[in-house]
């Protein structure tokens, strides 16, 4: 199996975030904007991204990050893009990268053939000008 990059995601913090600690866990909600770039899409994250952070007793952190991007496809038409990013790790052993599972949803003509069909991994890195989220197709060698 082999991943071939797709996009690169750069986040930006839009606004505080918004916690709440409970019995049963913590919940913290980040809001975020940003800029894509790659081979099939260039743009913006739309400043109305969120990422839902819920860790439970067992130190278990569900991260499920959804936004719009808002730019242009490889065929050059404008054109949205709709994430959810999902992604779990144990907040007692945290490492970088992160890993998620995306899905997409598109109005692309050109975009939703491959996005709706094919399979993807995120890979979340924080370099030196900030958080950013690597989306890679899934290549399955035979």
């Amino acid at each position: 199996m082999e991943r071939k990059p797709i996009m690169d995601i750069r986040i930006e913090a839009d606004g505080p975030a918004v916690h709440m600690q409970g019995e049963a866990g913590e919940v913290l909600m980040i809001p975020f904007k940003g800029s894509v770039t790659g081979e099939i899409f260039h743009g913006i994250v739309e400043p109305c991204g969120v990422d839902t952070q819920v860790v439970n007793a067992a130190h278990v952190r569900h991260m499920s990050a959804r936004y719009m991007l808002t730019g242009t496809d490889s065929a050059g038409q404008d054109a949205h893009i709709y994430v959810e990013n999902n992604g779990w790790f144990d907040d007692l052993t945290k490492t970088m990268p992160f890993h998620t599972v995306p899905t997409f949803y598109t109005d692309s003509a050109a975009l939703a053939p491959y996005l709706h069909r094919n399979q993807f991994v995120g890979e979340g890195v924080d370099e030196a000008d900030g958080l950013h989220i690597y989306f890679y197709e899934i290549e399955h060698r035979g």
